[in-house]
């Protein structure tokens, strides 16, 4: 079987890059990008800021007090997605095989591609093609796999690139932290920590049934990880092209307080199906059947999400501007479609620590006793008033 060639290349700081391109007196600055209220957190912050101790998804409070000379630009969703696009428009003009992995993140399956061309030549070509065409620095990095690739894409960082040899891999990540290991999080990272591991080399070492007696099967993940282990398939983005919930009425309905929290209602389990997919949606679908049978639809495009605040918002909006007819409605539908695989980005611009919190929360329930065993409020049912 061929060996495999896998490229992870990241936007660096894309939020803050994207906002220098526009306004050039920003670069070399401490720079905060995120909501600007108290209770907003941070979505991008420029390697000026993070020498202060900033990071992303920290609250903007936290963020204006440890670095209180940074810039603060409230974002663009919409300029970042054109920019992404056209990066990846880039990308699969020159590449077969592209998985996007999140607004600012792709991997590139290049194997094969090294028959006439050195495959590490054609990666740096691209790589300054993209610099060269959108002004934007971006990092890569190339191995036989996803995971050491993406660790070496951080190791690039910024704006650079590294390649790791076939058979190399141990060797390159043994003197790294654990913090490099995709999947090593807030709980899994103290827990290694209490256990004496603090280097990819100390996870090498262990039995992976050991690994798997502390955190199952995750354990077993997190232990071929570290030993360079991933025979996971770089995903094209439409492989899935659409996701979506339709409610038949079973009368003919005109009341605004139901067909508000019916379609509440199916963006908050479509939005839970996202996340656990593992996937994120650019374009939103509102469809309305009246009792005469007419069917109308609109849509709208939205930076790639899978927040219900966000996505709830644009559907109130198409419901407004397509529902004009003043009829009785029969159905009425929800779609997301143009779906890409990446881990959710929260409405980092909006969004707040609670949102952010009550998300995590809801997600979890629903994960162990199903999608009905939580709901938000606005999506329970009337209480008829027994008289006693």
């Amino acid at each position: 079987m061929e060996q495999r060639t896998i490229v992870h290349c990241d936007l660096d700081t894309f939020f803050v890059s994207v906002e220098r391109l526009l306004n050039s007196s920003l670069v070399g600055k401490p720079v905060l990008i995120g909501g600007s209220s108290d209770r907003g957190v941070v979505a991008s912050c420029s390697y000026e800021a993070r020498r202060f101790g900033v990071h992303s998804a920290m609250p903007m409070r936290l963020a204006r007090q440890l670095c209180p000379e940074a810039i603060l630009v409230r974002g663009d969703h919409d300029l970042y997605s054109k920019y992404s696009n056209i990066v990846t428009e880039i990308i699969e003009g020159e590449v077969p095989l592209v998985e996007k992995a999140s607004i600012d993140e792709h991997y590139l399956d290049m194997t094969g591609m090294d028959r006439f061309f050195g495959t590490w030549k054609l990666t740096r070509q691209l790589r300054s093609r993209i610099i060269r065409e959108t002004g934007l620095p971006i990092s890569f990095g190339l191995s036989i796999n996803k995971t050491v690739s993406k660790i070496a894409t951080g190791e690039a960082k910024p704006c650079g690139e590294r390649k790791v040899d076939d058979g190399t891999e141990k060797l390159f990540l043994a003197p790294l932290s654990i913090r490099k290991i995709p999947g090593i999080g807030e709980k899994t990272y103290p827990l290694l920590r209490n256990m004496g591991i603090s280097k990819i080399h100390t996870l090498q070492q262990m039995e992976v049934r050991t690994m798997e007696r502390v955190l199952g099967e995750n354990g077993v993940n997190i232990w071929k990880k570290a030993n360079g282990i991933d025979t996971s398939p770089v995903v094209p983005f439409h492989e899935q092209k659409s996701m979506s919930k339709e409610t038949t009425f079973m009368q003919d309905t005109i009341d605004m307080d139901i067909l508000k929290k019916t379609m509440l209602s199916m963006v908050d389990e479509l939005a839970f199906d996202l996340r656990k997919d593992n996937k994120l949606t650019s374009c939103i679908t509102l469809k309305i059947r009246y009792s005469n049978f007419d069917t109308h639809t609109m849509q709208t495009k939205v930076p790639f999400t899978a927040s219900e605040r966000v996505i709830s918002e644009k559907v109130m909006a198409l419901f407004k501007k397509l529902y004009s007819r003043r009829m009785l409605i029969r159905l009425i539908g929800v779609k997301f479609s143009n779906l890409i695989t990446g881990c959710y980005q929260a409405d980092l611009f909006d969004d707040s620590l609670e949102d952010l919190n009550l998300s995590l929360a809801m997600d979890k329930i629903r994960l162990r006793y199903g999608t009905a065993a939580i709901m938000r409020g606005f999506a329970l049912p009337e209480i008829e008033k027994v008289e006693v």
